[in-house]
C-alpha cells in the first residue's frame, strides 16, 4: 500500500509492477542507481539516469510528466524525488523497496542509459 514520506508518495512493488506492465507512457520509470549497479540487474526497458547526473539535467526534465524513481533500496530514489519536487516536478513517486524488493524479470548489461533527456519521453 502506498504511503507518504516527506511529501513523496512511496509505492510498493505490486503498484510498480502494475504501472510497469501498462501500455501507458506515464508515469516514466527511471533508475537512478550507478551504472555498475544497473549493469548487474535492472527492470527491462527502464532508463538509467544516475542520481549524480540529475542536477545537470533537471531543467530539461518535463515538469508536466509523472515519474517513478527506482534505486537499490529506495533511499537514493527518495532523495532524488525530493530534488525533483524542489525543482518544480511535483508528480514524482518513489519505489520504496527498490531493486531489493523487485522480484519480477530483470535484465543485465547497459540497456538504456539516458544520453539525451528526450529519451525519457519515448515509449518503452
Amino acid at each position: 500500500m502506498a504511503y507518504d514520506l516527506e511529501g513523496i508518495e512511496q509505492i510498493e512493488k505490486e503498484e510498480l509492477k502494475r504501472l510497469y506492465e501498462t501500455e501507458e507512457k506515464s508515469p516514466i520509470i527511471i533508475d537512478v542507481r550507478e551504472p555498475s549497479e544497473y549493469i548487474e540487474g535492472h527492470i527491462p526497458g527502464v532508463p538509467l539516469l544516475p542520481m549524480n547526473q540529475v542536477p545537470e539535467v533537471i531543467d530539461q526534465i518535463k515538469k508536466d510528466e509523472s515519474y517513478v524513481l527506482v534505486c537499490r533500496s529506495g533511499s537514493r530514489s527518495h532523495h532524488t524525488a525530493l530534488y525533483f519536487k524542489d525543482n518544480g516536478i511535483v508528480n514524482v513517486k518513489n519505489f520504496a523497496g527498490g531493486m531489493l524488493a523487485w522480484d519480477n524479470e530483470t535484465e543485465t548489461g547497459m540497456e538504456n542509459p539516458v544520453e539525451e533527456i528526450e529519451q525519457l519521453y519515448n515509449k518503452r
